[in-house]
């Protein structure tokens, strides 16, 4: 007679691996470790991955617009030549970003169509318009000038593929800090229009900036989390505050005035004491009521349909290159 499996003995057995498991994972974590594809982790430790690497990448690729429209229009060469390697850099940076994240399991086609359809987030700076070259600056100096603020960190981070892809994104990304800091002191130091011009920029850029790096600590879901298993280092009010005390003298060099009249440092507190940010603002664009929400997913959009057959003809090619070589090998 066929005598059934013993099913307890089977779960005790397989809860007892999955302990071992997780000590392991845990070991790894607590000694700076890097966590790698084949290693084992947690679930929930794959999808924190997951959802934050693919919403730096489409941050990255959404990011190409704002800048993009002001390719043709910049006022001289060069600095054609030096934003369209700027737009350059960032499509790069998506594609390691992309990447990076596919060694979790989920596939680019997955994380394209959930930007495409709306179901996935992307940095809310990337919703404002650009209407001045001063933009091109201003983006420069505080958006990338906040990215590297919060991606230097994240060189650190346990995830592998992460990490090492941060590496070379914050190398670029400092270039292109320098860039808009130095687009913004030729302006500083041109016309009374153009002062204006770079003031205004400031004016409109500086908030949105400063909600890069996320909602207060107390009201952000995930970074304890995050923190714990070293995915991030420094919490989102540690970085907004290490922001600030860098542009106060980046701003008096370049002769800017940030639009915040509470702005100073408390010395009892030993931090930045600022007006309140707008975070009903911060939560109208992250939920897709922003001024340019649409139009960037439109313009995303329209981009990934129109080129489909490229797609398709790089799928044919390669489908006849293997026939091609089957038959040799036959």
């Amino acid at each position: 007679m066929t005598t059934a499996p013993d099913l307890t003995a089977v779960t005790a057995g397989s809860a007892d691996d999955t302990a071992a498991e997780q000590a392991a994972f845990d070991a790894l974590i607590d000694a700076e470790q890097r966590i790698e594809p084949r290693d084992w982790m947690p679930e929930g430790y794959r999808k924190t991955l997951i959802r934050q690497i693919s919403q730096h990448a489409h941050s990255e690729i959404i990011g190409m617009q704002p800048e993009g429209t002001w390719i043709t229009r910049a006022p001289s060469l060069k600095r054609k030549a030096i934003l369209l390697a700027k737009v350059q850099d960032e499509a790069g940076h998506g594609l390691y970003l992309y990447s990076a994240a596919q060694t979790l399991g989920i596939t680019r086609d997955e994380m394209t169509q959930q930007l495409i359809d709306g179901r996935a987030k992307y940095s809310s700076i990337f919703n404002y318009p650009t209407p001045t070259w001063a933009d091109m600056g201003a983006i420069g100096w505080l958006v990338d000038g906040a990215a590297i603020c919060n991606q230097v960190p994240l060189c650190r981070a346990s995830y592998g593929p992460y990490g090492r892809a941060m590496v070379r994104i914050c190398k670029e990304e400092s270039f292109h800090q320098r860039q808009g800091f130095e687009i913004l002191l030729t302006l500083m130091q041109g016309t009374a229009a153009q002062r204006a011009m770079a003031q205004d920029s400031v004016d409109r850029w500086y908030w949105p900036s400063l909600m890069m790096f996320g909602p207060p600590d107390e009201s952000s879901p995930n970074s304890a989390q995050s923190m714990a298993w070293k995915i991030k280092r420094f919490s989102n009010d540690e970085l907004r505050q290490r922001f600030i005390g860098m542009l106060v003298p980046q701003a008096e060099i370049l002769g800017v005035t940030l639009p915040d009249p509470e702005l100073r440092w408390d010395e009892a507190a030993q931090r930045w004491h600022t007006s309140e940010i707008d975070w009903t603002e911060f939560h109208e664009v992250l939920a897709g009521r922003g001024p340019m929400n649409a139009a960037r997913l439109q313009h995303r959009r329209a981009a990934h349909e129109d080129g489909a057959w490229v797609r398709e003809a790089a799928v044919a090619y390669a489908r006849r290159q293997a026939e091609k070589t089957e038959r040799a090998v036959a």
